[in-house]
């Protein structure tokens, strides 16, 4: 079964990451999901950047969390990477765009960590997807929401303050105790990078032995995709939507012609 394909930062390799335009691409190329960083402003709003400073994304500088969303709206952040001028996205905005879309689309919502403030950005998160009546799935394969985090503390405040929505530990490193599929508790699927998997790719099928499907990130070349849709991953985290669209329907094709 080939791996749902989730729009990494929006469809990043063709608009400026954490964009309005970069979403809207990713969602016209036919991505299953869209991911997004969350991080909270000084004067207490959730914005969709993915570095704590604006140094590389924006015309400014500065730190995401000593800046109020009326100081970040004044930068552009989309010239830099393809000349088109773009505000800073909040939150809000992006689930306006997720709840005006197909029903089908998924939000991969990520909590930035290490953050000035722990755990308030997890409370104002579930708050947010409240609002917009996105915290109460019928079960959790029906969430159009999935809740991430590298931050194991940051994952169990998910649980905590939005119970039915499904989770992901983000995974960097490999400790002993994970290698065998291991998470905890409050997490409902593994997110390892794309060179971890490589490194030691049974770990996919230890992990769904103990009853977690996988979101790798970030997955762009060909013969990665192959790599992941051999292996059973669940979600493909990639910068572009519809060539790895493309690359899956080759795969399918070529199976096809196998069998």
């Amino acid at each position: 079964m080939s791996p749902l394909v989730v729009a990494h930062r929006g469809a990043s390799a063709h608009r400026a990451e954490l964009t309005f335009a970069a979403y809207e691409l990713a969602i016209e190329q036919g991505a299953d999901g869209i991911e997004c960083d969350v991080r909270l402003t000084a004067d207490g709003h959730l914005v969709c950047i993915h570095d704590d400073v604006v140094d590389r994304t924006s015309s400014g500088t500065g730190r995401v969390s000593e800046m109020t969303l009326a100081e970040l709206s004044e930068l552009d952040f989309g010239s830099w990477r393809d000349g088109e001028p773009q505000r800073v996205l909040t939150f809000d905005a992006l689930l306006e765009l997720v709840v005006s879309s197909r029903p089908d689309l998924t939000l991969f919502a990520e909590s930035k960590h290490p953050a000035r403030f722990p755990g308030r950005i997890e409370w104002q998160v579930a708050s947010a997807l409240g609002r917009f009546g996105l915290t109460k799935p019928n079960t959790k394969d029906d969430s159009r929401v999935v809740l991430m985090s590298f931050s194991t503390l940051a994952v169990r405040k998910l649980r905590e303050y939005a119970p039915r929505l499904p989770t992901v530990q983000l995974i960097e490193k490999m400790g002993e105790q994970g290698r065998d599929g291991w998470l905890p508790p409050w997490a409902d699927y593994t997110g390892p990078g794309l060179d971890l998997l490589r490194a030691d790719p049974g770990y996919v099928e230890r992990s769904r032995a103990r009853g977690h499907d996988t979101y790798v990130w970030t997955v762009d070349a060909a013969e990665d995709v192959a790599f992941c849709r051999d292996l059973g991953v669940r979600f493909l985290a990639t910068n572009s939507p519809i060539r790895t669209r493309q690359y899956l329907s080759e795969e399918d094709e070529s199976a096809a012609q196998l069998g």
